[in-house]
């Protein structure tokens, strides 16, 4: 049965409005939502600035630094269902403040990892962070939904994404001058012992300056979420779902749309970030653009700007437009950019590669939205379960990055594996084109 967050003796509009057809009227929430997106999103998208740096210092293979990946989206799987048990047993702004706890948590972790040299130190900071993005994601996808009208959901969820984009825009800019920009002349090939330690501690100090910055934002982030703590109505959240305790809303995947669409969640991330992680080291490639690390990874952010213009504008689409066959135009696109860029070389070849985050755009909001569609009070379920699926971060790349390994190298092969998830989502967007049922 569907359980009420306390409320003590507060009536409805000291902690928002809740207006016909169960939705809230509190502007002010959206402001908060729209901050947490940027916040994620720029951390996660960090991730792709700081793989070549450690491949570099620990000298990695392309699967082995693939790991900051697997690792960091590990945490998706891990988590996914206890933080949706979390948001519902303490509510969503809570929720949310736990959720920056973790993340500064993770930020100071990159301290005892640099001052060690030690790279799985690094992967357990990154996992703590991911924890703590993944909490703030139960919250904020339920939450956007919440937040409005449920037939405007797709719109507003995707605008709501553009902040997110905005985010993965920035911080990678910000990230390629702080940290990639610091590569000394020497290669850690070059040396060994007490030396190679050194140079590592030393050089990996960018890192920590940078993490150090995000934690303090995410700190005063946490505090203004506090204060508003008790701003939501009266929240419903259903514990009626079989499974156990330990299972909430794994009866959900049942329900052939709802478990489509995780898979199609799976399979987008995983592309988005096998593209992402990749793209430094495949424009730098003399038959593509031949750039020095640090220009490529400026690059990045025309990666993810791309999805950022792509999200405004995809806002605006969503509500004329049927949102599965637009999405299943945007998949069909990306894989032809793809096409595109393995096929061809010089500034083509980057440029195409490029552009497909203008294509993944709407798909994560679109697939998130389609999937959930009439969930109700089971939101913070379905939300929870989706987050699970988010962990195709942690599978396709590792496995991208093996079949590069494979191929001697060869990253124009390896890009074949996203753009058969591309294909598989255009599938879900053909099945889910038709209203779910109640």
């Amino acid at each position: 049965m569907a359980v009420m967050m306390d409320t003590g003796s507060k009536s409805p509009s000291e902690f928002g409005d809740e207006v016909p057809g169960g939705h809230v009227d509190a502007p002010e929430l959206r402001y908060f939502v729209m901050a947490l997106f940027f916040i994620f999103g720029g951390i996660t998208s960090l991730n792709d600035v700081i793989i070549p740096k450690l491949k570099e210092l620990f000298t990695l293979s392309y699967t082995e630094a693939m790991l900051v990946q697997f690792c960091f989206f590990t945490a998706y799987a891990v988590i996914g269902i206890p933080g949706a048990m979390l948001v519902r047993k303490v509510g969503y702004m809570r929720g949310a403040a736990a959720g920056l706890g973790i993340m500064i948590l993770g930020c100071l972790a990159f301290i005892p990892a640099s001052q060690t040299a030690t790279y799985w130190l690094f992967l357990a900071a990154y996992f703590v962070l991911a924890a703590g993005v993944v909490i703030v994601q139960v919250v904020s996808n339920p939450l956007i939904s919440l937040l409005g009208k449920p037939e405007t959901t797709s719109s507003r969820l995707t605008f709501a994404q553009a902040f997110n984009s905005l985010g993965t825009t920035i911080f990678p800019i910000a990230g390629s001058v702080l940290i990639l920009g610091s590569l000394a002349s020497v290669s850690a090939k070059e040396l060994t012992g007490p030396a190679l330690n050194a140079y590592r501690s030393a050089e990996s100090q960018a890192i920590v300056h940078g993490y150090l910055g995000i934690a303090v934002a995410l700190a005063l982030v946490a505090a203004a979420v506090w204060m508003f703590r008790n701003r939501l109505p009266r929240e419903q959240h259903d514990d009626s779902a079989g499974g156990g305790a330990g299972f909430a809303g794994l009866d959900l995947l049942k329900r052939a749309r709802f478990g489509y669409g995780a898979l199609c969640i799976f399979l987008y991330v995983g592309a988005e970030v096998s593209i992402g992680s990749l793209v430094v080291s495949y424009l730098m490639q003399d038959q593509v653009m031949a750039l020095p690390e640090q220009s490529a990874g400026k690059l990045i952010g025309v990666y993810w700007g791309g999805a950022m213009i792509g999200r405004f504008i995809g806002s605006a689409l969503l509500r004329v437009l049927n949102p599965g066959l637009v999405l299943v135009f945007n998949t069909c696109a990306a894989i032809a950019l793809i096409a595109v860029s393995v096929t061809t070389t010089g500034h083509v070849s980057g440029y195409a590669l490029l552009a497909v985050g203008l294509m993944n755009s709407i798909m994560f909001p679109t697939i998130f939205s389609l999937a959930c569609e009439k969930l109700g009070t089971r939101a913070a379920d379905g939300s929870g379960i989706i987050n699970v699926a988010i962990c195709g971060g942690a599978i396709v790349p590792l496995a991208t990055g093996a079949l590069a390994d494979a191929t001697g190298g060869n990253l124009g092969i390896a890009l074949v594996l996203p753009a058969l998830c591309y294909a598989v989502i255009a599938g879900f967007g053909i099945f889910a084109r038709k209203p779910a049922a109640a």
